[in-house]
């Protein structure tokens, strides 16, 4: 497995943990209690952030901002019960 497949499985478990055993003052237990709406806002904020950092021109923008829409996107996924092997499954068919 490559390093971001490593950090991304990272990342989802943590994410599929904080819904199962909430945790107080964590970030991701905010997103899960304010529901479906207020995840896909902030995957949507966070697409427009990396369009806006492409278009900047700057790689570390684009990294940081990758990386913020990659966690939420996990958010998201957890919050549907998809799977990065759903994804995984998805894409191989694809290619």
């Amino acid at each position: 497995m490559s390093r971001i497949g490593e950090v991304l499985d990272e990342i989802y478990a943590v994410v599929a943990d904080r819904r199962a055993n909430p945790q107080e003052g964590s970030y991701t237990n905010y997103l899960f209690d304010k529901g479906l709406d207020k995840i896909c806002k902030k995957v949507g904020e966070e697409s427009a952030e990396v369009i806006i950092a492409a278009k900047n021109g700057k790689k570390e923008e684009v990294v940081y901002e990758v990386s913020d829409l990659l966690y939420h996107v996990s958010v998201l996924l957890v919050e549907q019960g998809v799977t990065l092997d759903d994804l995984y499954d998805e894409l191989k068919r694809r290619r």
